[in-house]
């Protein structure tokens, strides 16, 4: 199973939540904003859109 993982850069405030929470490193700070950087990685568990304050994120099943 794969997952697309985006992000709405207008809606990033690079506070690092999803990167700190991520239990496989498919984001990384760049710019003071979050970047998909091991979209292959993603397990789809969603636990970066839990705890995203501006809801910047989306993951889906492809």
């Amino acid at each position: 199973m794969a997952w697309r993982v985006e992000i709405d850069a207008d809606k990033c405030t690079g506070d690092e939540e999803c990167v700190n929470v991520c239990p496989t490193g498919v984001f990384e700070m760049q710019d003071d904003k979050a970047v998909v950087v091991n979209e292959d990685e993603c397990l789809g568990c969603e636990s970066c859109i839990e705890v995203c304050p501006s809801g910047a994120l989306t993951v889906t099943e492809t």
